[in-house]
């Protein structure tokens, strides 16, 4: 497909070096880990990204990287989401960014996507002025950070309100941190998927067995570290938190960690799960130096992002952005 004076073909692994280069122009910064992970994790997996590139005389002048999310952050239909874009700086200015954006549209409209996601920092403005341009507006969703430091119980036992949050749905118990060595948490193994999914059916009264097990394969074999774990009571698993560590989405250059999904099962609910899930998660992030949490959340979702602010999480200089197909 012929656009402008460039071709529009899929990203190969061979443009790797030039992306980066592209990259590290307009950054000032390196990302190389970031893109050779999301390489190689296409190339094991390409039905579930879509990445373009815009040759010009053999050079690649410009990229995007997209990625489906089928289930992540609650949302319950798939949807694809924007990791990164970039045009060289001898090339900016030529409307790439615009024809690499077609392109993904038309492609994920072929497979019956009909929502493209991204985000941005809100002081961007060159970026935040390209997805307007491009037909993105603000979606009703929240990003949520913090530092990935201990969480320390904060309230004695016998100071706490007894109307303590229901937190089972979707994903926690109460806006408590309590010590994690009440509620045993140990790393998640693909022996868990089948009680993670029976949990998360409690929660969302449908099954999405296709979703964790995408998700379990992510966890064995796919990029960034993985950093998920599952809590024990009464001998069986009764709730799980599903994290990475990665390294540059959406243009960051650090590393941060992301949390994707988090349940506990109803019936243990007001048992301090959620709570003790995240403590040990943060304990495992500051020795792997991982600097901050990241998640997000729908501005419908009250008592998950109650949860989230009573666990340190404040609202990050990002916004979350949506285009309707």
């Amino acid at each position: 497909m012929v656009k402008a004076e460039g071709i529009l073909r899929p990203l190969i692994a061979t443009d790797l070096e030039q992306v980066i280069l592209i990259d590290e122009g307009n950054t000032g910064r390196s990302r190389k880990n970031f893109f050779e992970k999301r390489v190689a994790a296409a190339l094991k997996d390409p039905k579930e990204y879509v990445y373009i590139a815009y040759v010009n005389g053999g050079n690649v002048q410009g990229y995007l990287l997209a990625r489906l999310q089928h289930g992540e952050f609650g949302i319950d239909k798939v949807i694809a989401v924007v990791d990164d874009i970039g045009v060289s700086k001898e090339a900016q200015g030529k409307g790439i960014g615009r024809v690499l954006m077609q392109e993904l549209t038309t492609i994920v409209q072929k497979k019956g996507i009909q929502e493209i996601r991204s985000q941005a920092d809100w002081s961007d403005q060159n970026i935040l002025h390209y997805f307007s341009a491009t037909g993105f507006d603000l979606a009703p969703r929240y990003i949520y950070e913090r530092d990935a430091g201990y969480l320390d119980p904060i309230v004695p036992e016998e100071e706490r309100d007894s109307d303590e949050i229901d937190f089972s749905d979707p994903s926690g118990d109460d806006t408590v941190a309590l010590s994690r060595d009440q509620v045993p948490c140990r790393s998640l193994t693909k022996d868990d998927l089948y009680a993670i999914t029976k949990i998360d059916s409690k929660i969302m009264g449908f099954d999405r067995s296709s979703y964790y097990e995408r998700k379990m394969n992510e966890i064995m074999q796919e990029s960034g570290i993985r950093v998920s774990l599952v809590a024990e009571l009464d001998d069986h698993v009764v709730g799980f938190v599903m994290a990475r560590v990665d390294f540059g989405e959406f243009g960051r250059t650090e590393p941060s960690a992301i949390i994707d999904t988090l349940g506990v099962d109803p019936n243990y609910a007001h048992k301090h799960v959620g709570s003790a899930l995240l403590s040990q998660l943060m304990a495992n992030l500051t020795v792997l130096r991982t600097d901050h949490v990241r998640t997000e959340a729908g501005s419908d979702q009250l008592s998950l992002i109650s949860f989230l602010q009573n666990s340190g999480f404040k609202p990050a200089q990002s916004l979350s952005l949506t285009k309707s197909l």
